[in-house]
């Protein structure tokens, strides 16, 4: 769709922390007909708000979407003709927040001097017979509440500035001033097409106590930030609220407030061993008083309620201060827990609690880290890290519904890369990212988003629309290889374990990993019909490999040099090796893993292959032992700390008062090989399209049974297989429209002396041999 749109502004003035300016009330009245429809559109740079007649419809939490508007700037359309009848006319009002447009909060990443910093500016027509009609330049606007706002930092709300009746018919803006054209913006226009933002769940605090916050505060930067807004929290007293999960979201305050109380909140997710809640290992980017902060100063009235807007916090814990005792009460503070409005798909139970606590830590740290697209933790940074989506996609598209954004965020990837077909390693990006922070390992996001849509929901489309990007990032590979024809460029195998062993070379993992992209390209160019570019893709996946086997594999022993964890499973699961080495290739990873101990030595990119390879070795037992063991490094170790989403990194117990993150993503893939190699659902091995599955169920001793869930493009899919005395029982549905195979493991067959059948819905009763 094109759009032709123009962009107003309020004031002149962008907030900064050292000057705070206002969010705007924007607002206009536009005529009714009786019987006509009502469209319209709306667009606001970085957020907006959109409210008819005083009833606020924003389709969720941070609209329109978080992108550079250098790349592309989104719009939003709505039905409004319910809320316009039996009126003359309607008064439209938005309230603008900062986003992307103005971003103090990022300047670790160089937002704070993008090219496109400036004032929140919007554009408003109304939709006529398919025709825009710009009604933007007959708003007018004035301050609002919203003294500050950041998506990192928090908002800041003054009550007694709300001014009622504003965005109803009728209100007298007279004093109010006009708004003024806007610098357009330099990005391609488009409606946003990604699942909304939404509240998915309301909690209530488990635990209310007294508390005193940790005096260590990790700042980036010392600046001057105004008096008023000043609030030194380090080691003084508040009361802490526990709300049991660290999740993501916003919260309600509620509060009988006195005129002019200051409430004050830093929300946090650690709280240190002697029981202080912190925020040493998520608020290092900001000044004293800012970072997943709240401050909201009481109008006087009882009953007052606040949500706050244009940001969102990670957290478990909230400190609040300045209440009063008869103010601290259960319903003073709800978590609204929100994030990207995906959906279930998948699930794995069994009998072992370790990976059932796992697999609730993963979901908790997916959804809490999707906002849009997948970011790497959603209290700290926010960003889009490609690295971090790439290793997780996976996972992520066998237990929920994300294409949808990730199609719409792939199309800010491609207008992010630049003119040599580099990518950033964080999108959107305001121009940092490209000279450090990505690589192949970060760079893997383009293809694996799209091949994993085509290969598990069979649609291509995302990859069409990418199509230009993918060739042109496989020539940069192609143009950037050493005198050796590897690839030793880019961040590796990241946040390995400190455990004094080999880590992996970048020239080893980066070349694998251009490998397993040239791979994917070629059978995606393939798929759509576009001969020459699979030719240009494939060819360079021959020659990476043929350049890794000539200088990074010992064969006398068949292990990749040097001898590690990572280096040999990805290997394996990236078919460095000939069908005739394997064999040997596989006793030496299995050999690796025995002497490490049977512990993780792994870092990102290892661990997304390890315990697949393992799996592949026949030795899924050495996967599930590193999994859930409960020792350092290990998973096991983060559900007996207590955790309740997957940290950032492993560390011992030492480390628990100052810590990394403890939300991301990036290690979610376990959930991955709990349903594809343990419960043994496996979507499209082969190849032969999304509704083709293999059943291969991993019958570990450790346990007693096993399930997955499935909804695929033709139906519902489960297996659930049961130990007995004699082997197991293995109950299978599949719809009609499903194809493939049940594969038994090593040692079992079926009743009948077989070890394959076709695949078809019904219970199996398998022997043990």
């Amino acid at each position: 769709m094109d759009i032709d749109a123009l962009f107003y502004r309020a004031g002149e003035e962008y907030s900064t922390y050292e000057k705070h300016i206002p969010a705007p009330y924007i607002r206009t009245e536009i005529p009714v007909i009786p019987g006509e429809k009502k469209r319209i559109r709306v667009s606001g740079l970085g957020f907006y708000d959109l409210f008819v007649e005083g009833q606020k419809i924003t389709k969720g939490l941070l609209a329109p979407y978080i992108s550079n508007p250098d790349d592309m700037v989104y719009f939003d359309e709505y039905d409004i003709t319910e809320l316009c009848e039996g009126k003359t006319s309607v008064a439209l009002g938005l309230i603008l927040g900062n986003g992307m447009q103005n971003c103090p909060g990022g300047k670790i990443w160089d937002f704070d001097i993008a090219r496109f910093r400036g004032v929140p500016r919007f554009s408003l027509s109304v939709i006529k017979d398919g025709e825009a009609e710009d009604i933007g330049k007959n708003c007018k606007w004035h301050d609002s509440p919203i003294l500050f706002d950041d998506i990192r930092n928090g908002c800041f709300y003054d009550a007694g500035a709300e001014i009622n009746g504003w965005c109803c018919s009728g209100f007298d803006d007279g004093e109010w001033g006009r708004v003024t054209p806007a610098e357009q913006p330099r990005g391609e226009y488009r409606i946003c097409d990604a699942d909304p933002i939404v509240i998915r769940q309301e909690l209530s605090p488990v635990d209310i106590r007294e508390a005193v916050f940790d005096e260590r505060i990790n700042l980036r930067d010392a600046v001057k930030i105004p008096t008023q807004y000043k609030f030194d929290e380090a080691g003084k007293k508040g009361i802490l609220f526990d709300f049991g999960v660290n999740a993501s979201g916003i919260c309600r305050l509620k509060i009988d407030g006195k005129k002019g109380q200051r409430i004050f909140i830093r929300f946090c997710e650690l709280v240190t061993s002697e029981g202080k809640p912190s925020a040493v290992n998520s608020g290092f980017f900001a000044p004293v008083s800012y970072g997943q902060s709240l401050l909201y100063i009481c109008k006087g009235e009882n009953g007052e309620t606040f949500e706050p807007s244009f940001c969102y916090y990670g957290y478990r814990y909230a400190m609040v201060f300045g209440l009063e005792p008869e103010q601290v009460l259960p319903e003073t503070l709800t978590y609204l827990v929100a994030n990207s409005n995906i959906k279930e798909r998948g699930s794995f139970e069994c009998s072992n609690e370790t990976m059932n606590a796992l697999g609730r830590m993963t979901r908790v740290s997916d959804l809490a880290n999707f906002w849009y697209f997948p970011t790497d933790c959603p209290h700290r940074e926010k960003n889009g890290w490609t690295g971090d989506a790439g290793v997780s996609c996976e996972h992520m598209m066998l237990t929920l519904t994300p294409e949808r954004s990730y199609r719409e965020w792939l199309r800010n990837i491609c207008k992010a890369q630049n003119e040599k077909g580099q990518l950033p390693g964080i999108v959107p990006t305001g121009g940092w990212g490209f000279e450090w922070g990505n690589g192949p390992g970060w760079d893997n996001v383009l293809s694996e988003l799209c091949f994993r849509i085509w290969q598990m929901r069979d649609d291509l489309t995302p990859a069409e629309e990418c199509a230009d990007s993918l060739l042109r990032y496989a020539a940069y590979l192609a143009d950037n290889r050493d005198d050796k024809g590897l690839i030793d460029f880019g961040l590796g195998d990241w946040l390995k374990p400190k455990t004094g062993t080999q880590t992996a070379p970048v020239r080893c993992t980066n070349t694998m990993m251009s490998m397993y992209i040239a791979d994917k390209t070629a059978r995606l160019f393939d798929a759509m019909g576009k001969p020459l570019h699979r030719d240009l893709a494939r060819t360079l996946w021959t020659e990476l490999r043929e350049a890794f086997r000539r200088e990074l594999i010992d064969y006398s022993t068949m292990t990749v040099i040097p001898k590690c964890q990572t280096a040999q499973a990805m290997a394996i699961y990236y078919n460095v090796f000939e069908p005739q080495e394997l064999e040997q290739a596989k006793k030496v990873l299995v050999d690796t893993v025995l002497e490490s101990g049977v512990h993780i030595d792994c870092g990102m990119l290892g661990l997304r292959v390890i315990f697949h390879a393992l799996s592949d070795c026949g030795r899924g037992d050495l996967a599930f032992k590193m999994i859930t063991r409960d020792d350092f490094p290990s998973y096991g170790m983060f559900v007996r700390q207590g955790l309740t989403s997957l940290p950032e990194n492993f560390l011992p117990d030492d480390r628990h008062d100052n810590p990394d993150s403890l939300n991301h993503h990036f290690f979610g893939d376990i959930v991955s090989w709990f349903i594809q190699r343990v419960a043994g659902l496996r979507v499209n091995p082969h190849g032969r399209g999304a509704n083709d599955f293999e059943i291969s169920p991993d019958f570990l001793d450790a346990l007693s049974f096993a399930k997955a869930d499935y909804d695929a493009s033709c139906g519902h899919v489960s297996a659930r297989w049961d130990k007995t005395e004699t082997g197991a029982v293995l109950n299978v549905t599949v719809p009609e429209a499903a194809s493939g195979q049940i594969a038994l493991p090593k040692g079992y067959t079926f009743t009948n002396g077989q070890n394959t059948a076709e695949l078809k819905s019904g219970t199996y009763n398998i022997i043990r041999v």
